[in-house]
């Protein structure tokens, strides 16, 4: 693969991988803010953050590969309900192989996974607010130069003035019935 298609590939995900930076970045501050040493906190900042990230990456190049129909939730859903868990074993694992010296799966693993299952329909929420915030923003600004970004952009902006139109025309109606009433 060459590096130019290499680059794109990085620029379509990127979005999805800031978003979970972020995320990672949440759960260290959180860490802080609970009266974890400050090595700790930012041991869980990373632990989390890069298994979110690079996932997070891989759900920006499925929207932006038309996989995944922007906006909706059932398929960030789907994704984060196996995605999700992944990532929280990671870091547990990894956060005690660092902390400890070795690495350790949770004691009840099923009853882990099963509980990240659950949360992970919440995440799912947030994720999908901010990459809908984050991604349509980027992929805007590197469409002069990325054909892929330029035609997810463009199925974005359809999208957006789709929801617009929708929006004024039950405002028209609205407007009418109202006069009518009156």
């Amino acid at each position: 693969m060459d590096t130019t298609r290499l680059l794109r590939l990085g620029e379509l995900a990127f979005p999805g991988f800031v978003v979970g930076l972020i995320a990672g970045v949440v759960a260290g501050g959180l860490a802080g803010i609970v009266g974890q040493p400050a090595g700790w906190a930012l041991v869980s900042m990373l632990a989390l953050g890069v298994p979110l990230s690079l996932l997070s990456g891989g759900y920006s190049l499925l929207v932006a590969h038309r996989k995944v129909r922007i906006g909706a939730f059932a398929p960030a859903a789907l994704f984060w309900l196996v995605g999700f868990p992944l990532a929280r074993l990671t870091h547990e694992v990894l956060t005690h192989l660092i902390l400890t010296g070795r690495p350790q799966l949770p004691p009840d693993l099923l009853g882990f996974l099963a509980y990240q299952g659950i949360l992970s329909a919440g995440f799912a929420i947030g994720y999908l607010w901010l990459h809908e915030r984050i991604a349509p923003r980027w992929w805007r600004k590197v469409a002069p130069h990325n054909p892929e970004a330029a035609g997810i952009y463009s199925v974005y902006a359809a999208y957006a003035k789709q929801v617009y139109e929708q929006r004024q025309a039950r405002r028209q109606n609205r407007s009418r019935a109202a006069t009518r009433q009156r």
